[in-house]
């Protein structure tokens, strides 16, 4: 029952404890298993794909509580590393805390060849909130089968967004966890570990203003160096590859969405297949290639000023050491770079190979019950 998610200061969940409706997200799905399915007489075993590759620190989000607009995410860490104090513990987090962990990795200046996984979005419950809302109003003029049986299905609406916003924040969390980089991070450790609130204020309004303004000079930064001829074959492949791959990602993405809500009935089992997908977008990836095509620029600009220099003969020396420090930055964020998107193709075959053996078993099951459900009607005609 979720009737407490759409009123004011309410609570949704699968099960009660304590009173308290809570929500337990079994995850299944990303974890290494062995399912069965019935194959005519025959067992039939899956092969199950981890996100969560390094067996040193695992991560997970086992149960979540929803109240209002705020969702409280429970974060389970499982580690043999020695730089955390416990092999097995828990905290609570909340989205402004991921945003936080994002933050600070994406300004953190020794990342900047490295891919970035994306900031999961904030959870929004708005729509079958005000569809909740608007049926209560409504609720004189139906009968009480149909008020019924539309409650059921905005409630099963609300349930899937809750879990779909469940599954990107644990995605974006594995996704720290497995890089050989980002997971030492001491910021992403404190988040993990750290048993209390972390106290991450939302940003104010002039904060705001300030991504607004930074974002506004990014566009601008990438209509200028889009001008500034590649160097390297590999970036210059992988940019064109990138950009048809985000093409294609966001269309498939669309239609497994248009497919979902055609299938009603499996839409909660297709949940964490559209958050996968979403999770595979490129914009972390042209983010690396923006960075390093921001580097480019720089080491140009800085020849440049060493040539003027020269020609003036001052700050030479200056401009020198300048022009070493803007070359050293483009070989480093090159280095890492290549490697980053090698390791990418890597990972997005993995993931991608998950989640279609894992469709696939969700279409047999499905047709199964399916096939069981029109065999009862048949008998059941049979004896009438």
């Amino acid at each position: 029952m979720l009737w407490g998610c759409f009123a004011p200061g309410g609570t949704g969940a699968l099960h009660k404890t304590d009173g308290i409706m809570r929500v337990d997200v079994l995850k299944q799905h990303l974890k290494t298993s062995v399912r069965k399915l019935t194959l005519g007489c025959k067992w039939a075993r899956s092969v199950s794909v981890d996100l969560n590759n390094d067996a040193s620190l695992l991560i997970d989000i086992p149960d979540a509580l929803c109240e209002r607009d705020k969702v409280k995410f429970t974060v389970h860490t499982k580690t043999t590393l020695s730089s955390f104090q416990k092999p097995d513990f828990s905290v609570p987090r909340q989205h402004e805390d991921f945003i936080w962990l994002h933050d600070a990795l994406v300004e953190t200046e020794d990342y900047a060849g490295l891919i970035i996984p994306p900031a999961p979005p904030k959870p929004d419950f708005e729509s079958p909130r005000e569809k909740m809302h608007k049926l209560g109003e409504g609720e004189a003029t139906m009968t009480k089968e149909e008020y019924t049986k539309m409650k059921q299905e905005l409630e099963a609406e609300y349930l899937a967004v809750f879990k779909k916003t469940v599954q990107v924040h644990e995605v974006f969390l594995q996704r720290l966890s497995s890089h050989p980089i980002l997971s030492k991070d001491r910021n992403f450790q404190i988040f993990l570990e750290y048993d209390q609130d972390l106290s991450v204020r939302r940003k104010n309004a002039k904060e705001t203003f300030g991504s607004f303004f930074k974002n506004m000079v990014k566009s601008a930064d990438e209509v200028i160096i889009s001008g500034i001829k590649e160097v390297d074959d590999f970036f210059e492949q992988e940019k064109t590859f990138l950009l048809d791959y985000s093409s294609k990602i966001k269309d498939s993405t669309a239609r497994a969405e248009k497919m979902t809500r055609s299938h009603k009935n499996v839409a909660d089992d297709y949940i964490h297949i559209s958050a996968t997908l979403n999770s595979l977008s490129v914009d972390d990836n042209t983010d690396l290639l923006y960075r390093r095509a921001r580097a480019l620029a720089d080491y140009e600009n800085s020849n440049k000023a060493l040539d003027k220099a020269r020609l003036k003969s001052k700050d030479i020396t200056q401009a020198e050491e300048h022009q070493q420090q803007c070359l050293q930055k483009f070989d480093k964020l090159s280095e890492s770079g290549k490697r980053e998107l090698t390791s990418f193709k890597g990972r997005r075959v993995v993931a991608f190979r998950k989640n279609l053996i894992e469709m696939a078993e969700l279409e047999i099951k499905h047709a199964k019950n399916n096939m069981a459900l029109l065999q009862g009607c048949i008998e059941l005609l049979k004896s009438n």
